[in-house]
């Protein structure tokens, strides 16, 4: 989908149609933009750009429109695969007879998305995910590029290799250092030559820059990770500031974990520095969904660390998720059935009167000492 979030606002509010649109954080704090409008993105916004302090956006009316589209692709094939709230990938191998080739069944979607939502897509067609998410891309606003098998290479080769899956600025300042510019120039390099100066990924970079990947397209595979962050209004060291966000992130991840019935093995805790720098530290153990469990690791994490600068961001991550247990809620505790009834009435709660209707007495008290000096008498909610 092209420009997702500002795209909805310009269909649901015809007077910002044709304008620049930014939707994102209050831009006097220090957030980002979460979606720029292609006529904002001419003077130079785009999307993860710094805007001013973090603001939770109300992701409701997003997601619905994002079912509507997921619900839509669905009609044309079941190997479809959502990547994110606005992009997916389909195979449509095998449906010519119902719905025509590919670029036709491309063309289908985007007229539908168009009468049916009145917003704009863009599709790539291509033998495999790599090629057609490229060609996605490459003409958007409301694009169609097909790119027919066998021409993979070719099409390829005039693009930078910033385009490839895995080439980050390190990768890519490191292939400018060997005179590798282009997809092109990568492809005719020695595979044994990428493997020594790129370890085991370099062999993966070759398969990418002749247009290969065999990778299926997989209707059901599960997240990989689930996490939250927030950004400070101002940079700080107040530890218990700090765990007190942390706290309100563990509970936020471990009800998605329990909404889609995952356990993680690992947490991660990311902290991003005054001169944004960013450090991540990791602990695995039995699997959980226990926010407390999940507090207390990244909690042990945020002790070892010397806060040798203040702090703009701390975010919170779980990953190496399985499905849950019964019983398995928290493996630490004395009495894990009774922990999981109690974080299932909690889930109840929150989803009914929202996620700030329950909240740890921690993260109260983080925010009271946070409570800026100017300000002493600024009511807290209460619960």
């Amino acid at each position: 989908m092209d420009a997702f979030y500002a795209s909805v606002e310009q269909r649901d509010r015809p007077e910002l149609r044709g304008r620049p649109v930014i939707v994102g954080a209050d831009p006097r704090g220090r957030g980002v933009v979460s979606a720029a409008s292609y006529e904002a993105r001419r003077f130079g916004v785009h999307s993860a750009m710094p805007i001013g302090r973090a603001a939770r956006l109300d992701m409701e009316k997003y997601a619905a429109v994002s079912r509507e589209v997921m619900a839509i692709l669905a009609a044309f094939t079941p190997l479809l695969e959502p990547v994110s709230i606005d992009e997916a990938f389909l195979d449509v191998t095998g449906t010519e007879g119902l719905s025509g080739d590919g670029p036709t069944v491309a063309a289908t979607i985007k007229a539908r998305i168009a009468e049916t939502l009145r917003l704009t897509a863009s599709v790539g067609v291509a033998a495999n995910k790599f090629v057609a998410k490229v060609a996605s891309d490459l003409r958007k606003p409301d694009g169609l590029v097909v790119v027919r098998p066998g021409t993979e290479a070719d099409f390829l080769a005039p693009l930078p290799v910033s385009r490839l899956w895995g080439v980050g600025r390190v990768t890519a300042e490191g292939l400018e250092a060997m005179g590798v510019t282009t997809i092109g120039q990568l492809a005719a390099v020695p595979v044994a030559y990428l493997e020594a100066r790129f370890g085991s990924s370099g062999r993966g970079l070759h398969d990418l820059s002749r247009g290969l990947d065999d990778r299926a397209v997989e209707p059901f595979a599960p997240p990989k990770s689930m996490g939250a962050e927030e950004t400070f209004g101002h940079d700080h060291r107040d530890v218990e500031r700090l765990a007190a966000t942390l706290r309100g992130q563990a509970e936020r991840v471990a009800r998605e974990l329990r909404e889609g019935g995952y356990a993680t093995r690992c947490v991660t805790l990311k902290l991003r520095f005054a001169d944004f720098s960013t450090l991540t530290r990791r602990h695995s153990d039995d699997p959980t969904q226990d926010g407390l469990v999940i507090y207390q690791r990244a909690r042990a994490l945020l002790d070892r660390i010397p806060l040798r600068q203040a702090v703009r961001l701390i975010g919170l991550s779980a990953s190496g998720l399985g499905p849950a247990e019964a019983g398995q809620l928290s493996l630490l505790g004395p009495d894990p059935s009774r922990r999981e009834r109690l974080a299932r009435a909690m889930d109840r709660v929150t989803a009914r009167y929202g996620e700030d209707s329950l909240r740890p007495a921690s993260v109260l008290r983080g925010r009271r000492r946070a409570r800026p000096p100017e300000d002493p008498g600024s009511p807290l909610p209460s619960t």
